[in-house]
């Protein structure tokens, strides 16, 4: 009966043994969601511990020598890794603990690149030279989009058109400068220009300049313009009479008779 008693004390603290065992295990474990957690030391706790499973994985996946098979499985494994860290520090914000998605340090995240327009995946270590890879990343970003009419014409306004360009307090003095400086240029471009003509003036008075005594049929008045005086007009080539005008003219209606009519005998 002795025997009997031991052995079954005996199973009952194995059975006892096996049962502390599974429930330490169970408390050790890390819950699959982190909002099943509620204790801030634990959610922590688990952070940190999927912070070193992350570093790990990373170390290895620096190995190219894994083969491709087994390098995406891990690239995978640390994205998975990287979002539930994610959502332990979301738990941890909401508990009351600090923002680590804000101050904490993002190493880990920038080991890895993302492809362009494929936001949330990365790829770490010599994944990124994987086949198929690595001419995403050799692809050049989509180029910005066009603005449309309608968001153009919303930043058109009166500076566009330089309604307002005179309110600055620059343009108004700068242009008055300029102004005046152009307009002294024009009066001595003015000045010395009328002092030249004068000068070229008096030399061709002298140069044809005529004797006193000459006939008054030679000089006609004028009145100036403006004025009701009469001004002493010079000419200074002869001017025919009434009279010579009309030799000439009967002159040469002879020469014509005498061209149309007469021999050229008689012309001899």
């Amino acid at each position: 009966m002795a025997r009997n008693a031991e052995k079954a004390m005996t199973t009952l603290a194995r059975w006892r043994a096996s049962q502390l065992d599974d429930w330490k295990k169970k408390t050790l474990r890390r819950p699959y969601l982190a909002s099943e957690c509620t204790n801030l030391r634990w959610c922590e706790k688990w952070r940190r511990q999927v912070i070193g499973e992350i570093a790990k994985k990373v170390t290895q996946i620096q190995n190219a020598g894994l083969g491709e098979f087994r390098i995406r499985d891990l690239n995978d494994e640390i994205n998975k890794l990287l979002r539930e860290k994610g959502h332990w520090e979301a738990q941890i914000k909401e508990l009351g603990g600090p923002d680590y998605a804000r101050t904490g340090p993002r190493m880990l995240d920038h080991e890895g690149r993302e492809v362009p327009g494929n936001r949330g995946y990365k790829y770490f270590g010599a994944a990124k030279e994987l086949p198929g890879v690595k001419e995403l990343f050799e692809q050049e970003p989509p180029p910005p989009t066009k603005k449309t009419r309608g968001e153009l014409m919303r930043e058109i306004d009166a500076d566009y058109y330089g309604y307002r360009d005179d309110d600055d307090g620059i343009l108004i003095p700068r242009e008055q400068e300029v102004e005046r400086k152009v307009i002294a240029a024009e009066i001595e471009g003015w000045k010395s220009r009328k002092e030249v003509n004068s000068k070229v003036e008096e030399e061709e008075d002298i140069y044809y300049a005529q004797p006193e005594d000459n006939s008054d049929d030679e000089a006609t008045s004028y009145p100036t313009e403006g004025t009701g005086e009469l001004s002493r007009f010079i000419a200074h080539v002869p001017v025919p009479s009434q009279q010579d005008i009309e030799a000439a003219i009967l002159k040469r209606k002879k020469q014509e008779l005498i061209e149309k009519y007469a021999s050229d005998e008689m012309m001899a």
